[in-house]
């Protein structure tokens, strides 16, 4: 059995503030962030690339705005890691199939997920063995360790922190 030393960090992400749904975006794929969503979450990645998070690889959504999110960690971050969009990161996606999506990255010690509510709150219950899904709110983030990819038991939730709280460490 892996020491919990030895585990896969993985960190659970909602896209940032987006533009409204609407007549200005008929097809909800495409709606990309605000301006200020850009901004903040620019600041929210900086935070998080101070806690030396060594993210190896993102995995996101392909809907505009879980993309626009991705793309700017990976830039925030010092080894630039790849982005991968993936269908299992979808609104209503199977946790089952996202499952399968990290056995193909387990050789990966930190990952990235990023997509949109209620699925990952979803997931970062299923990731911790609860029934009842985390709220997330706009840019939230939480590290959730796991002893193997894909996860075989409930894994453990080391710290979950809003957007504004990243945010601040970036200073």
């Amino acid at each position: 059995m892996k020491r919990m030393s030895d585990s896969h960090r993985l960190y659970v992400i909602r896209h940032a503030v987006a533009a409204e749904r609407g007549d200005a975006y008929p097809d909800d794929s495409k709606r990309p962030l605000t301006p200020d969503g850009m901004s903040r979450f620019r600041k929210t990645a900086r935070g998080l690339a101070r806690l030396d998070a060594g993210i190896d690889c993102i995995l996101c959504s392909p809907l505009v705005r879980a993309r626009q999110t991705a793309d700017i960690l990976a830039q925030a971050l010092p080894d630039k890691p790849r982005v991968v969009e993936t269908a299992t990161l979808v609104p209503g996606a199977d946790f089952r199939e996202l499952a399968a999506e990290l056995e193909n990255h387990k050789r990966s010690s930190a990952i990235a997920l990023v997509g949109h509510e209620p699925g990952v709150g979803e997931i970062a219950a299923r990731l911790i063995g609860l029934r009842h899904p985390f709220q997330f709110k706009k840019g939230a983030v939480c590290r959730i360790d796991v002893e193997t990819l894909p996860p075989a038991g409930p894994g453990r939730l080391r710290w979950f922190a809003t957007s504004k709280m990243l945010a601040k460490l970036a200073k």
